[in-house]
């Protein structure tokens, strides 16, 4: 059964500077059970909420399935980390997730691309090996909360 593994909404933007310097340190409570999302802006409390900018990429989903074992949001800064749902498949598609607050549709962009980090935070090679699987960009397309634990999955056509 699909199921939403682990939620991030971080107020800060943890990957500055150079891969080689490391992270900066990790705001408490960023991993959490529940978010908010608004649409057209993302995850409430999240470094990319609203930023014109990011617009189209205010929420980001991965596949536990792509990741180490062991490996979780905090080293890929992704938002929503899924078991059982293809995400990378998803692209000009709607991925709707209902954690049993009712459906939050995301429109799915395009691919979320790794970046150098992953080197450092996943390991040796990451950035390589998630070139493919690295999770999708998406724009929420109304308000909804989603929660960790099981979630119907369903996806739909973008609406014209």
């Amino acid at each position: 059964m699909p199921e939403i593994v682990e939620l991030l909404a971080s107020p800060v933007h943890r990957f500055l500077g150079r891969p080689a310097d490391g992270p900066a340190p990790a705001p408490p409570g960023e991993l959490v059970d529940t978010v908010r999302i608004r649409a057209d802006l993302g995850i409430v409390g999240d470094r990319y909420f609203g930023q014109q900018a990011h617009r189209d990429a205010s929420v980001t989903v991965i596949a536990q399935e792509s990741l180490p074992v062991g490996i979780g949001l905090a080293e890929v800064r992704r938002n929503i980390l899924t078991t059982g749902i293809a995400v990378d498949e998803l692209i000009g598609r709607v991925l709707v997730l209902d954690s049993g607050t009712g459906p939050v549709s995301l429109r799915v962009n395009r691919a979320a691309r790794p970046c150098a980090w992953m080197d450092v935070t996943v390991g040796p090679g990451a950035w390589k090996a998630l070139r493919t699987t690295g999770g999708i960009r998406c724009t929420p397309l109304n308000d909804g909360t989603l929660r960790v634990g099981p979630i119907e999955v369903s996806v739909e056509r973008v609406p014209a």
